[in-house]
């Protein structure tokens, strides 16, 4: 016998028309590219997607055409996404931050059509839009006073062409399981791999990303979405704010420590999200200026791991509660959030911490487990490492066209990728990717442990950890620093610091000081780039 409840499918532009009826003067503040601070409201906001799916339909975009953005978090970044998923369209974010060749691979894969630009990436397009055969138009998301010259063909400024729209349109009904958006992921092997987000996904993403243990978001809050709409589905925010109702701040191309404090202060945020290394160059500049974080209550942290040092400083300097999780663009993206729980409430404020360098227990919709190499269930005891595999309703069945099948089980149980721990709670901690774990003697060393001890040094700007050659040990960690300015560490200094946070035989062979680290287009350590450029280096004593 089947429930007698009715059929309302989960859809993105219900997320947008619920935030219009209920919550319609609610703002929603920009950084604009073009430099002054924009404030619009939800109901405008579903007024002009509205307006944007008409032009769309004008424009002959069908359902399931790839429609690009390459842009900042701004007003009209968001209403282009409820605008092409209102008409049954797909977005498809592309991070600026790749390299050209990149970029045109990743949208020859996508067959993309049309192709909606922020100013400051125009130049990176007039390179490339010639090597994608299958885009038709583009978009400058700009008015007519700022809109530049250009060499490209077939191209229209945003808010005339949004002009034409009438707004006289209703969203279409389809399938909840309908694709939405697709995001391309570039941490695995081989070419990006597409992602593709449903509008169920994304919805029930979204209502779990507002659960009080997750992000947590209500109308009475005031969200600032750091993370760009090009990382990884926004990590949800982008649905998950409207949702709640939530005051959103969008900090456009302002992502240097000075502009986000501006935003976060000026606009009273109260929950924000990024990246560790934003909020590295965030505090960094708190402590230059003598600054403080009044109105925030919590900070969400992921991407990669976050340094114990920073959610210390975040709590007991600033008093800001942190939320450390972790997720992937194949989770859309959260997977897990620490947030101590009464299992916690008898230890030190030191063993909280070690609790909250964690990435957290799973939040209902997500399931995971870790095996060893021959899928064998590893024992939850906080210490046994294997390989973290998740599945749930808003993680990836399968990739884009086919690509990296071996990812997914009978059972669509998707290796991550990553190598973990889980305790007695159900408390996960990364432990490595399973590239960059370092094998020495046998046994595993994590180099993510070893970079957040690092970071923790006061004269430490930011830590890398690579795996290298060693004639014994087939590998031992060499420790890579950028110091912070005006300090000038001995290598010394940096390892009686680490000498007992750590098993001795954890501890780094060397220590290189660099002006730079590479990294990836999403913020992350780029340990391949590091492993090329150290490789004529040679442990002392090793040099023969």
């Amino acid at each position: 016998m089947l429930g007698l409840m009715q059929e309302w499918p989960l859809l993105c532009h219900k997320v947008i028309d619920h935030a219009a009826n209920y919550h319609g003067d609610r703002e929603v503040v920009s950084r604009s590219v073009e430099g002054p601070i924009h404030r619009t409201n939800y109901r405008n906001t579903r007024a002009r997607a509205l307006a944007f799916a008409r032009r769309l339909e004008l424009d002959d975009v069908r359902p399931d055409d790839r429609i690009a953005t390459m842009a900042w978090n701004t007003w009209r970044h968001l209403e282009a996404w409820y605008g092409i998923t209102g008409l049954g369209a797909i977005y498809h974010t592309l991070n600026p931050r790749l390299f050209p060749q990149q970029l045109v691979w990743i949208m020859n894969d996508a067959e993309d059509s049309m192709l909606f630009v922020d100013l400051t990436f125009l130049p990176l397009i007039e390179k490339i839009a010639g090597s994608v055969p299958t885009l038709r138009r583009i978009i400058v998301l700009t008015d007519r006073e700022h809109m530049p010259q250009t060499s490209l063909a077939n191209v229209d400024c945003y808010e005339e062409w949004l002009a034409e729209g009438d707004g006289d349109f209703t969203w279409r009904d389809f399938d909840e399981r309908t694709a939405a958006g697709m995001c391309y992921t570039s941490g695995t092997t081989g070419n990006p791999k597409g992602v593709l987000y449903s509008h169920r996904s994304n919805v029930l993403h979204a209502m779990a990303s507002i659960f009080p243990d997750v992000i947590g978001m209500s109308s009475g809050d005031t969200m600032m979405p750091v993370v760009p709409f090009f990382h990884a589905n926004a990590w949800g925010t982008s649905f998950a704010a409207p949702m709640a109702g939530s005051r959103l701040v969008l900090p456009g191309p302002g992502m240097d420590g000075k502009s986000i404090y501006e935003m976060l202060t000026n606009e009273k945020v109260t929950v924000t999200a990024a990246v560790p290394t934003v909020w590295l160059m965030l505090l960094q500049y708190l402590e230059k200026e003598n600054g403080s974080l009044p109105d925030l209550d919590r900070v969400f942290i992921g991407g990669s791991a976050c340094p114990r040092s920073v959610i210390e400083t975040f709590q007991n300097r600033y008093g800001v509660k942190v939320r450390h999780g972790w997720g992937m663009t194949e989770m859309s993206p959260i997977g897990s959030v620490c947030v101590l729980n009464p299992d916690h409430d008898s230890l030190s404020a030191d063993q909280r911490l070690d609790v909250q360098a964690k990435q957290g227990q799973p939040f209902f919709g997500v399931e995971m487990k870790i095996t060893d190499d021959d899928d064998n269930a590893m024992p939850h005891d906080g210490r046994t490492f294997g390989r973290l595999k998740v599945r749930g309703p808003a993680v990836a069945s399968a990739y884009y066209k086919g690509d990296g099948a071996e990812q997914f089980d009978s059972d669509q149980w998707f290796d991550t990728g990553d190598v973990a721990h889980i305790d007695e709670h159900g408390y996960m901690q990364v432990t490595d990717r399973s590239k960059d774990v370092i094998k020495s003697g046998g046994e595993w060393i994590s180099s993510i442990a070893l970079e957040n001890l690092a970071v923790g040094h006061p004269a430490v700007a930011e830590a890398a950890v690579i795996g290298l050659p060693h004639p014994k040990w087939d590998e031992r960690p060499l420790l890579i620093i950028i110091a912070k300015a005006e300090c000038n560490p001995s290598k010394e200094e940096i390892l009686d610091f680490m000498r007992d946070k750590v098993s001795k035989w954890w501890m780094p062979d060397d220590v290189v000081f660099v002006d730079a680290i590479p990294h990836t287009a999403t913020g992350k350590i780029l340990k391949t780039e590091l492993r090329a450029q150290m490789k004529d280096y040679r442990f002392p004593g090793c040099e023969s």
